[in-house]
């Protein structure tokens, strides 16, 4: 950190609507919350001068229970901050609908290995001098309609910046939005600079003065994922002025796009991984959208058996993720001994969730994401009977599941019932375990006690996943459609295997499922029983190659030089 320190003159403030902390508290839904946890965790690390603003989401997102058809069952989360965090005496109040909204945050430290504390500020709105309405605006994580999403959107950039004021951030250099759910930052931004003036408008120097200021990353590569709220919603709840302050910066018209907002309003943009930042510049022409590409924080995602292995080997790698790199001189017995460990410890959690016992000498395929169309969980199953002959004539295997639906997703809640089904005509030759309510605990033994860990999203719709980066840091490598992260992690039969032709067409389903089948078949099922050391050898590269890249820590260095310096840009809003 010593050589970027002069990068930084000021604080960075980090706003994302979910922030990861652990399991047992319940504030984010997926990879989006994961990501910024794992950022803090960096930053932390890294003794980087930081502060983070989430909503508190007393309710959290939602535990889930799945019957023994698949059908998804919700209720909310319960957990108590008081519990957890530490209550700041400080008060603010925003305007929402032409009430005095009264918000306080709670803090949260996330604390690196040197000891240097990032915190962490969650706004609440359950106050008693708050109309009903408005105490439950903090109560749920993407719950509620357009409405209620409004609301909690004003909280996160309105009420962010008043309690950060409130707390003495007055040196803030960089408000970083981690996704557009956290825009309306770079309004209040100008209303703080226009004061009393700001009836009459915002200047073109208030304007520039706000985007040397901000930095924006976007994480959504299709255009239904961007928030959008119609005109009349925006007046309802903002009032005129703030509608006029959005008309005149253009960027609303019948309705604003929270991440036209925020790209308006930034001085440098990216998206989180090559091929994203490609989609996003395609989706938004008029900006230059740079990319960034994402990563884990190591220490947090690293099972226990392979921090063993890492202290003793290459002892520095917590401090220095580069020395992942190192990992190529492991001996592979040493590979195998610490995976072995890692999955007898998944198998055990698989007896005591569900009951069922998983053969350890099995080969095992791992899939845990959020459960959502575009992740198509249940390409896999797209021809039972042939899995079943494979699984006949080259040797067992079973698969693990895990993953939440949102409650008003019904084709995520579909393809969870879909998965039962096909477990149900496989269970004779394939054993499936679905695992109900995955969180950031039962990712983690997932991703280190499988043996090959399954990606199937639909091109060009992953920006950048990052489960196969847990998964390589524990010597597990990918299987997966060339999307995302994976198309600059992947090298085919050394880091793992593609599914699909690098240069094949978008939407290409026949052609996936034909070349998942064929591998799986033809050279990943023979290597694992047949030359256990040529498998272990892709094992200890995807570690040396993909764990000494793919980390929070080289993606915090990256942000602290491009994104965060004093005159960094991805230039201005083409003309």
């Amino acid at each position: 950190m010593n050589q970027l320190s002069h990068l930084v003159t000021g604080t960075i403030a980090y706003l994302s609507m979910d922030v990861a902390i652990d399991s047992d508290i319940p504030t984010y839904s997926g990879g989006l919350g994961i990501l910024a946890g794992d950022m803090l965790r960096s930053a932390a690390d890294l003794r980087v001068p930081m502060v983070a603003v989430t909503l508190l989401h007393r309710k959290g997102y939602f535990d889930q229970r799945l019957d023994a058809r698949g059908n998804q069952l919700e209720s909310p989360s319960k957990w108590s901050p008081e519990n957890r965090l530490e209550p700041l005496p400080q008060r603010v109040s925003i305007g929402i609908e032409g009430r005095k909204v009264s918000v306080r945050a709670w803090r949260y430290p996330f604390r690196g290995i040197t000891g240097h504390a990032v915190p962490l500020l969650l706004l609440d709105t359950d106050l008693d001098d708050n109309d009903p309405r408005d105490r439950i605006l903090t109560d749920h994580l993407y719950g509620g309609d357009e409405h209620y999403r409004l609301c909690q959107e004003a909280i996160l950039g309105f009420g962010g910046l008043a309690l950060l004021r409130a707390l003495g951030y007055s040196n803030v250099r960089v408000f970083h939005m981690n996704e557009g759910h956290s825009a309306f930052i770079t309004v209040a931004l100008l209303e703080e600079r226009a004061g009393a003036h700001l009836k009459q408008g915002v200047s073109d120097a208030e304007i520039e003065a706000v985007r040397q200021q901000c930095v924006f990353t976007t994480h959504t590569p299709v255009p239904a994922g961007h928030d959008r709220f119609h005109a009349n919603l925006i007046r309802q709840v903002l009032g005129e002025r703030c509608a006029a302050v959005l008309g005149q910066l253009g960027v609303m018209n019948g309705d604003l796009n929270m991440t036209e907002l925020a790209l308006r309003l930034s001085r440098y943009a990216n998206g989180v991984s090559l091929r994203h930042g490609e989609v996003s510049r395609r989706m938004f022409p008029e900006y230059d959208i740079a990319a960034i590409t994402n990563g884990v924080h190591a220490v947090a995602w690293t099972s226990a058996p392979f921090c063993a292995l890492y202290d003793r080997v290459i002892p520095e790698w917590r401090r220095d993720n580069c020395h992942f790199r190192y990992a190529i001189g492991i001996p592979l017995h040493e590979i195998r001994q610490a995976h072995a460990q890692a999955k007898k410890e998944l198998f055990q959690q698989v007896r005591w969730l569900t009951g069922i016992q998983l053969d350890e000498s099995i080969f095992t395929l791992g899939f845990a994401r959020r459960a959502t169309a575009y992740k198509r969980a249940d390409l896999l199953f797209t021809e039972v009977d042939r899995l079943k002959q494979i699984a006949r004539r080259v040797g067992p295997l079973q698969l693990i599941y895990a993953g939440k639906a949102h409650p008003r997703d019904e084709g995520g809640k579909a393809i969870i019932r879909r998965i039962f089904e096909a477990a149900a005509a496989l269970a004779d030759d394939v054993r499936v375990v679905y695992l109900e309510n995955y969180d950031m605990a039962l990712g983690k033994l997932i991703c280190s006690g499988v043996d090959v860990w399954l990606n199937t999203p639909l091109r060009p719709q992953e920006a950048s996943g990052t489960s196969g980066m847990k998964a390589a840091l524990n010597g597990v490598p990918s299987f997966s459609v060339l999307d995302g992260w994976w198309i600059e992690g992947h090298v085919e039969g050394v880091t793992g295997w593609s599914i699909g032709a690098p240069n094949g067409r978008d939407n290409d389903a026949e052609a996936e499922v034909e070349s998942l089948y064929n591998k799986l078949e033809q050279i990943i099922l023979p290597l694992f029983y047949k030359d256990a050391d040529n498998f272990t050898e892709v094992m200890r590269s995807a570690i040396a190659i993909n764990g000494s890249f793919f980390n929070t820590q080289r993606m915090v260095f990256q942000y602290l030089r491009n994104a965060y310096a004093p005159g960094a840009s991805s230039g201005p809003p083409l003309p």
